[in-house]
């Protein structure tokens, strides 16, 4: 496919009232047609793998041009430049989120951009960060323990910015580490307990809001726990 087919596909699938739907929600209303995912991967499907026309989606800067990069682009061909450049045009935490769910984790520069970017002050970028995390947390099913454990210190360490997408994300990736096992369920638990203790409005919010699911029984009878802390 070329990019001028996929534009007037995603012209044909758009609609003025789901543009203002999305805009509502801090979209700019110039840059998106408001198509639905299930419809992006169906075009990303026709499409395949395609280095070239992913940095053309990309590029033409709509919601859905550069979400459909992050579904075609070849892993195997991300440099470790082209992470940053996308990283710092992050505009929206759906952008951030879906490029790092589903390009940016399965890149061989995942946990080296998670410590390069946690030390970055824009906020998206930041949040690429702890939301690879939290990805990976699911899907590198083969990582061991220490892999995540590493983590922590810059979960206690980011727990104190209050904006809103980079806390989410600092929450999101101590919840996720908590569920991987037993061990690092009692870990992160411990974690989360610490954080609490701070000073900081965001730092309670993130710590009640991981102790709730990760000392859930849902959460303690999935990893097999038959004897949970009440902490």
């Amino acid at each position: 496919m070329k990019l001028e087919e996929i534009i007037k596909e995603l012209e044909s699938l758009s609609s003025p009232e789901d543009v203002e739907g999305m805009a509502r929600f801090g979209i700019n209303p110039q840059k998106t047609f408001a198509v639905r995912i299930p419809e992006l991967r169906r075009i990303a499907k026709s499409a395949g793998k395609d280095h070239k026309l992913a940095t053309e989606l990309w590029e033409a800067g709509y919601r859905e041009t550069r979400i459909l990069a992050c579904m075609i682009e070849d892993p195997d061909l991300v440099t470790s430049k082209q992470m940053d450049r996308w990283a710092v045009e992050f505009d929206f935490w759906e952008i951030c989120d879906q490029c790092c769910m589903k390009l940016f984790r399965r890149t061989p520069f995942a946990y080296q951009k998670i410590f390069e970017w946690s030390m970055r002050d824009e906020e998206f970028v930041k949040r690429a960060a702890f939301t690879l995390i939290a990805v990976l947390a699911v899907h590198d099913k083969k990582a061991p323990d220490e892999k995540f454990e590493q983590f922590f210190p810059m979960i206690i360490k980011e727990s104190t910015d209050n904006r809103n997408y980079v806390k989410k994300a600092v929450n999101w990736a101590l919840r996720h580490i908590g569920k991987r096992n037993i061990n690092l369920n009692q870990k992160a638990i411990e974690i989360a307990e610490d954080i609490h203790k701070i000073d900081s409005k965001s730092a309670k919010w993130i710590a009640k809001d991981a102790l709730r699911e990760l000392k859930s029984d849902k959460v303690q009878k999935r990893l097999g726990n038959n004897i949970r802390k009440n902490k």
